[in-house]
């Protein structure tokens, strides 16, 4: 027997990025996958990048309230939209606001100054104040996401929760959230996993970090407010896929796309999975297969799942063995997810009645 499977409780760290079929051997590496799909693909747009208001917020010392009222009364900072209508902020932007908050401390109308250039915000702060605002240097190599995450790996090597803790917390102000999930959180789980692997890595530094990582993402995810009428996706793993890391990856995935996440754990019967699905008029569903590839549970329950919700509702599901159950994900007209980057393309598309993307 393979010795990965004779030790469950690493298998998650090694393996489980859930709706992502990541190398173990990379962290950037992405094992192949065969789409599934009842829907046709189609061209996609090119991907928007930015900062969400709250990590605004939290590096301008401005409430998300204040940001909007001066982008929507004095156009202070124009900030890209998602199809979903969620802000994405430039550094740009927050360089804007941050002087512009300055600006307002030392005296000045937002009415008066927000229309001013970047440079000429920063001579009236220096003006105002010499020394106290320091013209914003490049970002830093010890914000690189390689460089946080090398730091993470020591963390978990000297069995330093807190830093772990710290060093996550720090991404997730320095990076939007798709650069911190799929750029910080699944790479320092591949090279734990690898770690593991090749002996370096003990039993109980694997379990700090799925605890920590569990925790972070979950946090990440209660923050979250969606916009009203925002569509609802239901993200969970089958019976007997007990692993939920990945999930809830999956699951902070949709909820920066701009979707309702009602997320409900682990291991849930396909009949609790309908029925949170109809009560919340869900438009999707999101299921992680982790571990085995021949689960004789696994055809049955998305076919019974397929029958509770009807056609209407699009099946996603993705995970290291998801491929292994292409015909039965076939049958249940479901949704081959081949990582994060192809989820949210998905559910960019299908927040919009008129793009449906595969």
């Amino acid at each position: 027997m393979d010795f990965v499977f004779a030790h469950p409780l690493l298998f998650e760290a090694l393996f489980n990025s859930c709706l992502l079929n990541v190398d173990s051997r990379s962290a950037l590496g992405r094992l192949s996958a065969r789409p599934v799909s009842r829907s046709p693909t189609t061209d996609l747009k090119t991907e928007l990048t930015g900062f969400a208001i709250r990590v605004v917020a939290r590096r301008t010392g401005l409430s998300p309230h204040v940001i909007r009222v001066w982008e929507r009364r004095y156009s202070a900072v124009q900030p890209q939209r998602t199809e979903t209508n969620r802000r994405l902020y430039s550094e740009a932007d927050i360089e804007r606001l941050r002087l512009l908050s300055a600006a307002t401390h030392a005296g000045h109308s937002i009415g008066q100054i927000a229309q001013l250039e970047t440079g000429q915000l920063q001579d009236l702060v220096h003006q105002d104040a010499p020394g106290e605002l320091s013209t914003p240097q490049p970002q830093s190599d010890d914000d690189e996401p390689a460089a946080i995450v090398a730091r993470a790996l020591g963390a978990v090597h000297q069995l330093d929760g807190e830093s772990l803790e710290k060093e996550l917390a720090h991404a997730g102000i320095r990076l939007s959230r798709i650069r911190l999930l799929e750029e910080v959180v699944v790479p320092l789980i591949c090279q734990v996993g690898e770690a593991w692997h090749q002996g370096s890595l003990r039993i109980a530094e694997e379990h700090l970090t799925s605890a920590t990582i569990r925790s972070f993402v979950g946090r990440l995810l209660a923050s979250d407010r969606p916009n009203a009428g925002a569509p609802t996706i239901i993200v969970t793993t089958p019976t007997g896929q007990s692993h939920e890391i990945g999930a809830l990856l999956a699951a902070a995935s949709a909820s920066a796309c701009g979707w309702k996440v009602v997320y409900l754990g682990p291991q849930l019967p396909a009949e609790e999975i309908c029925a949170a699905a109809l009560r919340h008029s869900a438009r999707a569903i999101g299921l992680s297969v982790v571990y085995p590839e021949n689960d004789p549970l696994i055809p049955g329950e998305l076919e019974l799942i397929r029958q509770g919700v009807g056609v209407g509702v699009d099946m996603l599901v993705g995970g290291r063995v998801a491929a292994a159950y292409g015909n039965a994900l076939q049958e249940a007209g479901a949704i081959l997810v081949q990582d994060l980057a192809h989820l949210r393309r998905h559910l960019t598309g299908a927040s919009n009645p008129n793009q449906r993307v595969a």
